[in-house]
């Protein structure tokens, strides 16, 4: 009997062993870690500041000197060690254009009497004198707009930029440099782009035009709408051209761009064939929105997160969907600001952390993680990085938004190796 007693106490034991160790603390403490909890989130003030430290990093290399047409006398770009041969000179445009795009939706923001005002301002008039050097033919900073068919790339994000904030770019610049764009840029369209994502490129170009008012051309937006509509694969991923390819080309340029062309098309009212663009534009931001949850997903513990397919030395510019929906407020019910902050900050952190990303002079180098031009495709350049500053798009919202004031929340892998509950995951049919 009391064998049997003991034997009982002892199975209760066990049992509430097992249950203890089946959280997150105590399956911690048994491996000798401590739990993941809150450690490692960060105040939303803290995160803003680490942001802003990155984009002004990012921006102040290549804007301070383009503003004084200087960039190409004192940058010789790193390039891959399998560089195809084009003429290196494109890297330049890479740098300004992607750049640009990322940091614009900071710079349309109002001014007040803070040190990041005075940052931002600073940044902004340089940015706008940029503009100008980038089209003047007779300015050392001139960029490479005619010699080759990658500028019909970066051309996507130059423009770009100008969509997200019109006010703070466009409307400031002077009629001769308005004119000299829109013939660049018209004048593009000599390149005949790939059935893949460069079709976007040029109906981003199209798109551009259409918003200021210039001769544009609809069979260009016409042609890439209908090629990713039939190129979707469902679950919210495109493919990039007839057949998928798991790289993140739909971060990098499928949805922001998709979402952007769409977005002109309902702002100026155009009649566009049979195209609803309100019901296709509200198809696609859900399409994105679920892109948003894989990608949430995907973000490690640490804020690691996949080095997949090619391009992925554009390191952290793998968010810009995240980064783009919280910006435009359009965040999917189950990511909570304050979750999708953390982990893509995280995500900023375990990228950035090794200084070898950037040179002796302050420039973005080829990597990932750190300097490893290893990694480089056969296109890549030191200006093909800045891409990266497409996951500071999230900035373009005040520091008194929501997004900033959030409490932090662990990110779902967080969760779900912390031994907390979490949301399943489930594919949809849009």
């Amino acid at each position: 009997m009391t064998m049997n007693l003991d034997r009982r106490a002892l199975l209760a034991g066990a049992v509430a062993g097992t249950a203890a160790l089946s959280t997150g603390a105590a399956a911690a403490r048994v491996a000798g870690q401590k739990p993941l909890g809150q450690a490692g989130l960060h105040a939303g003030t803290d995160d803003r500041a680490y942001m802003l430290g990155l984009l002004e990093r990012m921006a102040t290399p290549v804007l301070s000197r383009m503003a004084q047409g200087r960039l190409q006398q004192d940058w010789s770009p790193e390039l891959s060690p399998s560089w195809d041969g084009r003429n290196p000179k494109v890297a330049y445009l890479e740098a300004f254009g992607r750049l640009i795009d990322g940091i614009t939706p900071w710079l349309a923001l109002p001014d007040d009497n803070s040190a990041e005002s005075r940052l931002r301002a600073q940044l902004r008039e340089q940015a706008l004198a940029s503009y100008v050097h980038s089209v003047d033919p007779k300015s050392p900073d001139y960029l490479l707009w005619s010699a080759e068919g990658q500028p019909l790339v970066d051309s996507a994000y130059f423009t770009s930029a100008l969509l997200r904030a019109p006010k703070t770019l466009w409307d400031p610049l002077d009629a001769a440099t308005k004119t000299r764009i829109i013939a660049e840029i018209q004048g593009l369209r000599h390149v005949t782009p790939p059935y893949t994502n460069w079709l976007l490129f040029a109906a981003m170009n199209e798109a551009f035009l259409l918003s200021v008012g210039a001769q544009w051309d609809p069979i260009r937006i016409d042609l890439a709408l209908r090629k990713f509509g039939e190129w979707y694969v469902g679950d919210g991923w495109y493919g990039d051209g007839e057949h998928f390819h798991f790289d993140m080309y739909n971060s990098y340029v499928i949805h922001p761009m998709l979402t952007q062309i769409l977005d002109v098309l309902v702002r100026t009212g155009v009649k566009f064939n049979k195209l609803d663009p309100a019901e296709r534009l509200a198809t696609q931001v859900k399409r994105m929105q679920r892109f948003g949850e894989v990608l949430e997903r995907m973000i490690g513990p640490d804020g690691a997160f996949p080095p997949v397919g090619r391009s992925l030395t554009y390191r952290t510019a793998v968010h810009q969907p995240l980064a783009y929906l919280a910006w435009k407020k359009l965040l999917h019910a189950k990511l909570p600001e304050g979750q999708v902050r953390a982990a893509t900050v995280a995500t900023q952190r375990r990228i950035f952390t090794d200084p070898s990303n950037f040179d002796a002079k302050g420039f973005l180098t080829i990597g990932f993680a750190r300097h490893q031009p290893s990694l480089g495709d056969v296109y890549s350049n030191a200006g093909s990085m800045y891409i990266a500053a497409e996951s500071l798009l999230a900035l373009g919202l005040p520091a008194s938004d929501s997004y900033w004031q959030a409490e932090a929340q662990p990110w779902t892998m967080r969760k779900a190796y912390g031994g907390a509950d979490f949301p399943k995951d489930y594919y949809i049919e849009v």
